[in-house]
């Protein structure tokens, strides 16, 4: 019964393979496509030419029209400083407005509430990177009371970016030729390219928030750093 079976299988792995004979394990089928892939980074250094700064007016009063009203009043002081200051409209947007009760808490729970808090914020672009210490000192003299960073950026990038693939494919290039070289093969032509773009990094500036107490307060002193751009590649090539 035992050499029945052995037999059995034996047959059965003969008749599933072409031509009678056995079948070759899996991982010796996909020998086609052989090559090397890398993976080449590349990173270009420019200066920022605009900026963006989250400026907001926080009000609390007893009653919502209160609240509402100062916050308004004040918010119409903060847009009138940042259209003397030569920004545009259309680079002023508002991020979040928000109008909440505050509540007051006893040993037992909620007991009443004390009061009514608005929050309204705007994004601002400052275009001239010249006049973003005057422009923080304009809204806060104008009352704005709340300042959520500023992030440097590039208006146009194409150059940087351009550039930083340059380097990446350079870079994917060299790491090739050296994997060929300690893989005894002969680099051969390029099959397939993917890119991904990174972020620029912002090395500098304001950071989570800055809540402004006093009416006036001295220019702020900000740098605007230096961005970069960075690009990754993955190359594949044939090889020999």
């Amino acid at each position: 019964m035992l050499f029945v079976l052995v037999l059995g299988l034996a047959l059965a792995a003969c008749n599933a393979a072409p031509g009678g004979q056995a079948a070759a394990p899996a991982q010796q089928a996909a020998v086609s496509g052989n090559g090397i892939t890398v993976v080449g980074q590349g990173t270009a250094f420019g200066q920022p030419d605009q900026a963006t700064v989250i400026v907001g007016v926080d009000s609390f009063a007893p009653s919502v029209g209160e609240a509402t009203t100062q916050n308004q009043t004040t918010l119409d002081r903060v847009m009138a400083a940042l259209a003397e200051a030569g920004i545009a409209d259309e680079d002023i947007q508002t991020t979040n407005y928000s109008l909440y009760a505050e509540q007051i808490y006893g040993e037992k729970g909620p007991e009443g509430i004390a009061g009514y808090r608005v929050s309204n914020q705007v994004n601002v672009k400052i275009r001239d990177l010249a006049i973003i210490s005057d422009v923080l000192s304009a809204v806060t003299e104008a009352g704005a009371n709340a300042i959520y960073g500023v992030n440097f950026s590039v208006a146009d990038p194409a150059a940087l970016e351009a550039e930083a693939r340059a380097n990446a494919m350079a870079d994917a290039a060299k790491r090739a030729a050296s994997l060929a070289e300690l893989g005894n093969v002969t680099l051969g032509e390029v099959r397939v390219i993917s890119e991904v773009v990174g972020q620029p990094i912002t090395p500098l500036g304001l950071g989570g928030g800055m809540a402004v107490a006093e009416s006036a307060i001295a220019n702020p002193g900000i740098s605007p750093g230096q961005l970069s751009y960075q690009v990754q590649v993955q190359v594949t090539y044939s090889i020999q």
